[in-house]
Formats: structure tokens, C-alpha cells, sequence
């Protein structure tokens, strides 16, 4: 009893210090983005994005260095599905009206459902090979280069380029940001190590399978950074930020967070993922598909997305 509750101790405290320390890693990169005059949309759907991703990818780093590699695609399918569900449906209802300017049809919700039916593809045989991760991060660099090297933006990003340069910019960047982004890093590693740790050793002290602690626990904690600022960034009238962030982290989890511990080794993949999480993935990624189309997600949209989330952690548990 002693153990699993020193171990549970180390479990929330590796899970805090994670979602902190992305939090300020986030805060640097963020400034780098405005320093460079970043649209907001583009900033929340990279730098932001990938910065609030660190944990899942970190995490998962460590999880097939332990030979816990069934942990990583828990870890993907949980993250994207709280991201759609919990984060994007608590902006709508708590923050300010959720509505871009940016024209999402384009090319950024393609990709999303792209990477989802190449992700889908690539593990349904139970298998994820290194040809298959390879795939996946050059088609996640196509999309970075493209998002970032846009050159001619259509009247709508013009729009809210001019917004943005309202807001007062940062002249230079001063020695805290990069110390920051250091000493978050540090910490990051060390918080994802420990929260891997405690999950291998938890799910055999409660006999629960690691991807599902994965699918629940991990992904909700490692989903916690981008929830905090799709909040944030909603609440202080910043849309674009909090819609961009919560798609462009699904994309870097699909693609990044699978491809890049592929290189360290074979990623397992349960049985049980494939009959129930990966489909309601692949629900929750329609549903941000359609719920986008027209550039807003609206309160009730929000009250819907979590009702969804809710049942699924309920049948996911076996509480409902």
C-alpha cells in the first residue's frame, strides 16, 4: 500500500512538473514567434504546438526506452481525443467567441484528416515500421515549411496580421527567453522520465494495461499544457491561437510523436486500442473537421465536445 501510494505521489508530481515546465517553455517560444511577427494562427499551430506537444513526445521517448513502447500510440489517441473533446470544448464554453479569420479549409484541416488516415493506415496491421514513421515526418516537414513559408496570405490572414500588429512587439529578445527555454526542457525530461516510471509500475501494481492509464491518465495529463492555453489564449480574445494550437498539436502527436520513437524501437500496438480508442480518434478528428468548417466553434458546440469526452473516459473505464 505504502508503494502505490509513493508511487502515485510520483505519478501527479512528474505530471505537474511536466505541464509547468511546458508552460514556460511555451512562454519563450511563443515570444520568438511574436518577435518574428508571427500571425497568431500560425504561431498556435508550430511553435505553441509543438511546444505544448513536448510532453506527449518526451513521454513516449521514454516509454520505449523502458520497453513500454505500447504506451506511445496511448498516448497519441488519448492526447488527440482530449485535445478535440476536453481542450477545444472548454475554450468554446469558458473562453470568448472561438472564430478565425484564417482559412482553415485550405490546407490545415486537409492535413489534420490526412494525418489521421495515414496514422490509421499504418497501424491497423498492428504494426509501426520505420518506412512508416519516415513517411510521416516528412509529410509533418511538407506542412511546417509550407504553414511557415507562406508568402501571399489571403485577405483573411492580412486581417488578422493587422490585429496582431496592434499589440505592442518585443524590440529584441533578452537572455531570460532562451534561459527558459533551456531550463524548461531540462525539466520536461526529467518530469516525462519519472511520469513513465510511475506508470509501468503502477499498472503493475493495479493490474491495469498501460495503454489504457496511456488512453486516460497520460494523455490527460500530457493534454493539460494545451488546454491551459487554448484557455488562456481564448479567454484574452485570441482565437486564432487556441483553435491552432489544439490542431496543430493533433497533427505533431499523429505524426511526430508515432514517427520519432520509432527510431529508438518497435512500437507495440494493443488490440484493444484498435477496436475502441482509434475509432472514436477518428470521430473526434470529423467532428473538429465539421465543427471548423464555418471558422467558429460555437458554446453549444463546446458543451458537446465534452459530453463526448465524458462518455468516452466513462466507457473507456467501464464506469458508464
Amino acid at each position: 500500500m505504502l508503494n502505490l501510494t509513493i508511487w502515485i505521489i510520483v505519478f501527479i508530481a512528474s505530471l505537474v512538473a511536466l505541464i509547468k515546465a511546458s508552460d514556460y517553455f511555451t512562454d519563450a517560444a511563443e515570444k520568438i514567434g511574436l518577435f518574428l511577427k508571427m500571425p497568431a494562427f500560425i504561431v498556435g499551430v508550430t511553435i505553441v504546438a509543438i511546444g505544448t506537444s513536448l510532453p506527449e513526445l518526451v513521454s513516449s521517448i521514454f516509454a520505449v526506452l523502458r520497453n513500454s513502447s505500447e504506451i506511445v500510440v496511448g498516448n497519441v489517441i488519448g492526447s488527440n481525443i482530449a485535445n478535440i473533446f476536453l481542450v477545444l470544448g472548454v475554450a468554446a464554453i469558458l473562453g470568448k467567441k472561438l472564430k478565425v479569420e484564417y482559412r482553415l479549409s485550405n490546407v490545415d484541416l486537409p492535413m489534420l484528416f490526412g494525418a489521421t488516415v495515414l496514422f490509421s493506415i499504418s497501424i491497423w496491421d498492428g504494426l509501426f515500421t520505420i518506412g512508416e514513421a519516415i513517411l510521416s515526418l516528412c509529410l509533418l516537414g511538407v506542412y511546417i515549411t509550407y504553414t511557415v513559408s507562406t508568402k501571399k496570405p489571403d485577405k483573411e490572414i492580412k486581417k488578422e496580421i493587422k490585429k496582431r500588429n496592434k499589440v505592442k512587439k518585443p524590440k529584441g529578445l533578452d537572455k531570460k527567453v532562451w534561459f527558459s527555454l533551456g531550463i524548461s526542457s531540462i525539466f520536461i525530461m526529467l518530469g516525462a522520465k519519472y511520469c513513465i516510471e510511475s506508470v509501468i509500475q503502477l499498472s503493475s501494481m493495479l493490474n491495469i494495461a498501460k495503454e489504457i492509464i496511456a488512453v486516460s491518465a497520460v494523455a490527460l495529463g500530457t493534454s493539460l499544457p494545451e488546454l491551459f492555453v487554448s484557455f488562456t489564449a481564448a479567454k484574452k480574445g485570441n482565437p486564432e491561437m487556441a483553435i491552432g494550437n489544439v490542431l496543430g498539436s493533433n497533427i505533431f502527436n499523429t505524426l511526430a510523436v508515432m514517427g520519432i520513437p520509432t527510431f529508438l524501437g518497435t512500437l507495440i500496438i494493443p488490440r484493444s486500442i484498435l477496436t475502441f480508442s482509434l475509432p472514436v480518434m477518428i470521430l473526434a478528428t470529423l467532428t473538429y473537421f465539421f465543427t471548423t468548417q464555418d471558422r467558429e466553434v460555437t458554446r453549444w458546440e463546446g458543451f458537446m465536445l465534452i459530453i463526448l469526452y465524458v462518455l468516452f473516459i466513462g466507457k473507456l473505464t467501464s464506469l458508464i
